[in-house]
């Protein structure tokens, strides 16, 4: 039987909050953050500190995106033409990551207005065609005043 303070110590450690504050991130090698310039940057797209994607546990979370392209310029027109903006920036950065918008499980879309909800729809059932576990909320507002916001969940 192992030593029971050797165990203790162990599984203090492994309760231990990660290290944070100023240049440290607490990530655990598991986690690692996914990036490309081939789709809106965080920093151009709202005000925060977050990245594209991250991935862990052998799954993709990509952070919600806006309807922008890479150089952060809001998609003008339809709410369908909006929806596929964010799409594409969330297809781009699942592929950067090992991953596809065909792995996606789980999608949050987040709508300025439930009015726009048909029209979305028309548009989003072109990309996921597995048809993923979905939520769609109105919510009040959205960064950058878009009328749109897309996250997603995906496997490797």
């Amino acid at each position: 039987m192992a030593d029971p303070v050797l165990r203790l110590k162990q599984h203090q450690q492994h309760l231990s909050p990660p290290e944070q504050g100023p240049g440290k991130t607490g990530l655990s090698c598991s986690m690692t953050p996914i990036f490309t310039k081939d789709a809106c940057p965080p920093n151009l797209s709202a005000a925060g500190p977050y990245s594209q994607a991250f991935q862990a546990a052998g799954q993709i979370f990509c952070s919600g995106q806006l309807p922008m392209d890479t150089n952060g310029v809001l998609t003008s027109g339809s709410i369908a033409e909006k929806t596929e903006q964010c799409i594409r920036n969330l297809k781009t950065i699942l592929e950067e990551a090992g991953s596809g918008i065909h792995k996606v499980v789980k999608v949050a879309v987040f709508l300025s207005d439930m009015h726009y909800f048909a029209e979305m729809n028309g548009e989003y059932e072109k990309w996921f065609l597995q048809k993923p576990a979905r939520t769609c909320i109105a919510v009040k507002g959205l960064p950058k005043n878009v009328d749109v916001e897309i996250e997603a969940i995906a496997i490797l």
